[in-house]
């Protein structure tokens, strides 16, 4: 894929890029596919705010994409389409298999419209096709990796985001992360060869605030210039420092440098830390 701009016809559109989506196929998504749901805009169950600046935007129709493709083991899948998504980063790719049923993927780098995908515990090693990790040389790129067994791909799901075979060695495969990460994943864990779509997605110009809004991104304003009675940072006569030991969150606590981590039964299988020493 490859980034489109415009002419620069005002301040907004000046530096304003979008992805080239021609290569995508022109057509309405899968009415059995999809769903209307309600915009949460950041609310936790109780209805109360969980995530700030979140609201508003553009109407989305959801795309139900399945990330496990365990019950379709050995049954090969025809590549009908591939189409944008717009509650996710990367492309989806809508997979006819042998006995009809179709599904929403994601849609690897160099998929095409045409391609012959499978998912099963040892398949041929081609980009696209999803086995088991201990099925898959050393060295390799992988996406829509498992953590646990069973539960479907959790990492590497971003545009062009991709993990890689490290290490096959011993009861666990080593992979790491796109954070650099190195950690322990059990070896019958599936994960999708090949790297995930859309990689052109991080040199994308928002451009302009309107376009924030219409993707459901409110405002952010800095704490050091609301009043005191808002924000620990706030107050001061013109523009002072924060003027604390250390800066906190609008209710007190600390903001930075502070492991905010609770899983920490799982740092056990963390092979090298993204964090570099």
């Amino acid at each position: 894929m490859a980034l489109k701009k415009y002419r620069p016809t005002s301040a907004g559109r000046r530096d304003m890029s979008v992805v080239d989506y021609s290569q995508l196929t022109r057509k309405r998504p899968e009415r059995r596919l999809t769903s209307f749901i309600k915009n949460a805009a950041g609310r936790s169950s109780a209805g109360k705010i969980a995530v700030r600046h979140r609201g508003g935007g553009a109407k989305r129709l959801f795309r139900f994409v399945d990330f496990n493709q365990a019950d379709k083991l050995g049954i090969p899948a025809t590549i009908k389409a591939l189409e944008y998504d717009p509650n996710r980063t990367a492309f989806i790719a809508l997979a006819v298999y042998a006995d009809g049923e179709k599904r929403y993927i994601l849609a690897e780098q160099d998929m095409k419209v045409g391609d012959v995908v499978v998912c099963d515990v040892k398949a041929k090693v081609k980009k696209g096709n999803r086995m088991h990790i201990q099925n898959i040389p050393e060295g390799y790129t992988i996406f829509n990796v498992e953590m646990s067994s069973g539960k479907g791909g959790q990492i590497a799901r971003g545009a062009g985001m991709s993990s890689r075979v490290v290490s096959l060695e011993g009861k666990y495969a080593q992979i790491m992360m796109p954070s650099g990460e190195i950690r322990f994943i059990a070896k019958n864990c599936f994960a999708t060869i090949g790297q995930s779509g859309n990689s052109d997605h991080v040199n994308v110009n928002v451009g302009k605030a309107g376009r924030s809004r219409w993707m459901r991104k409110r405002p952010q304003v800095r704490g050091k210039v609301m009043n005191p009675v808002d924000h620990p940072h706030g107050g001061g006569e013109g523009s002072n420092s924060i003027g604390l030991k250390y800066p906190k969150t609008p209710w007190g606590k600390p903001a930075l440098g502070v492991k905010t981590r609770r899983r920490k039964i799982t740092n056990g299988m963390i092979v090298r830390s993204r964090k570099k020493k």
